[in-house]
């Protein structure tokens, strides 16, 4: 009877510990879309269950001549679809050689690949930034990109070699002994059995361009090339223009994206983190 009792009490925790953090996640998110549907601009005299309720915002930013959201969210979605997709393709190179063939400096650059990932993108920002104002990639979407992907690969190398070495490599060997050759193996039985990990390396690589400021604020100066964390940056950032509501029906429609996403390849969030870490 006490094991009984006991075995509640931890479900029981479990639940209160799930419903604590449900309510801190959910909190900012009903404040967003609530000031979304306010009326007026100011924060404070916005309320989470607005009095009378408004799209003028949402149509602000669609109609609205002086609005760039539109150009924001497609370089946004310009930069995030072509990081995931090169992030994707080159790291799924890589940690194939990495895993299946052995070469001079092979465990070096895996021990360099680790080292980078223990210093912040921000120590290397005067360097980024000189480096593209010198081959003339500076306040520019294709810039960007460059740095996002080569930002992403090497912890991505690292997560998919992991799961590569779950792969028995007596699949390889048979594909061999039928005729395949390097490549055919790559992409007949690599790629297919690889797939988990690869969609959570396209939905990370995706994720980051479409929520990251920092980066985006500094390479980029040109209103019309800003990403959305940028644009939406200005409505709040403008002495005499702080646009609090705005700002949050901007952000409530570049999260519906995200979240879309995130349904469509939840399957293979769990069965990919968890086999791409059980090897290393």
């Amino acid at each position: 009877m006490q094991q009984k009792w006991k075995s509640r009490l931890e479900v029981m925790g479990i639940y209160l510990i799930f419903a604590v953090m449900f309510v801190i996640i959910l909190y900012p998110l009903l404040w967003a879309v609530g000031m979304s549907l306010n009326a007026g601009r100011s924060l404070y005299s916005s309320s989470i269950i607005p009095q009378n309720f408004s799209f003028e915002h949402y149509r602000w930013l669609f109609t609205d001549p002086n609005s760039y959201y539109l150009i924001w969210y497609k370089n946004t979605l310009i930069v995030a679809v072509c990081t995931a997709f090169f992030s994707t393709v080159i790291t799924a190179l890589i940690a194939y050689a990495v895993s299946r063939y052995e070469f001079v400096g092979r465990k070096s650059g895996l021990y360099l690949f680790l080292l980078l990932q223990m210093f912040p993108v921000m120590m290397a920002m005067v360097a980024l930034y000189i480096l593209l104002n010198l081959i003339g990639l500076l306040d520019t979407l294709t810039g960007l990109i460059l740095i996002y992907i080569g930002m992403q690969i090497p912890f991505n190398a690292w997560l998919v070699k992991g799961y590569y070495d779950t792969i028995p490599r007596e699949l390889d060997e048979a594909a061999r002994i039928d005729g395949a050759g390097h490549l055919t193996v790559f992409l007949k039985i690599m790629l297919p059995l690889a797939k988990p990990i690869l969609a959570i390396v396209a939905l990370f690589s995706l994720m980051v361009p479409m929520l990251d400021f920092i980066l985006p604020s500094i390479i980029l100066h040109s209103r019309e090339k800003y990403t959305l964390a940028v644009g939406l940056f200005q409505f709040i950032n403008d002495e005499f223009s702080n646009n609090f509501t705005r700002f949050a029906a901007g952000a409530v429609l570049i999260a519906l994206p995200v979240s879309l996403i995130y349904l469509f390849l939840q399957r293979y969030l769990i069965s990919g983190l968890t086999a791409g870490s059980t090897k290393g």
